[in-house]
């Protein structure tokens, strides 16, 4: 039997492109072509797809349907194969798709789009319960870790780290003491602590508790979302 595909994507072009391409596999049958998440989710429920090759954002709203279609499905319909195919290499999207478990869902970038043997092989893999992620995301993936580990905010305690974390909301020493259940000293110390741990012992009072709370913040936001 050939694999039953769905597929969502709303530039009629990449959807006409993909669809053509898809349908020189004798091994493959396409039973919806589809522009948005709406359309798709009810083409899952009418067809029921072996597998569901979807962009990563469709109408409505444009950011992650993609995405948030597979966790559904994970709920829905656990053996249904889900490939995103995402112009972004950004690993935090990836991250996103693989939350509830990798089995069953691919991640690829359009650029891998013509190349059909790439493609065929990302969609057999969900298909059969594996699971395919571009090598460019991984490789931001990788970087990303890399610089995660080589940061100085790695040095500091897990005390230290509530400190900076109180110090990143505008708090003065003596809320964090209270906030933290500390002494205004113990709070003094593991802050003096903290400057010359993030090399800015030198710096003066006021720029060390910005420059700080900048380290922290811009760290928490490269963070992965769960």
């Amino acid at each position: 039997m050939p694999l039953r595909i769905a597929l969502g994507e709303d530039s009629l072009s990449v959807r006409e492109g993909v669809h053509q391409l898809l349908s020189l596999d004798p091994s493959v049958e396409i039973v919806a072509a589809v522009a948005d998440q709406l359309s798709l989710r009810k083409a899952c429920e009418d067809e029921q797809p072996d597998v569901v090759l979807t962009d990563i954002r469709m109408p409505p709203t444009h950011t992650d349907e993609g995405i948030r279609l597979a966790a559904e499905l994970r709920e829905t319909h656990p053996r249904m194969g889900v490939v995103i195919l995402s112009q972004f290499s950004d690993p935090t999207y990836a991250l996103a798709l693989l939350e509830q478990g990798s089995d069953g869902r691919a991640y690829l970038l359009k650029e891998r789009v013509h190349n059909r043997a790439e493609l065929m092989a990302a969609i057999r893999a969900v298909a059969e319960g594996g699971s395919m992620i571009d090598p460019k995301v991984v490789e931001s993936l990788v970087v990303a870790r890399g610089r995660a580990q080589s940061s100085p905010l790695n040095e500091l305690t897990s005390r230290e780290l509530q400190v900076l974390g109180e110090i990143a909301q505008g708090k003065s020493n003596t809320a964090i003491a209270e906030s933290l259940y500390l002494t205004k000293r113990a709070v003094e110390k593991h802050i003096n602590a903290i400057f010359w741990k993030l090399g800015l012992a030198d710096a003066a009072d006021v720029s060390k508790r910005v420059k700080a709370a900048l380290m922290f913040l811009a760290e928490e936001a490269a963070s992965p979302v769960s």
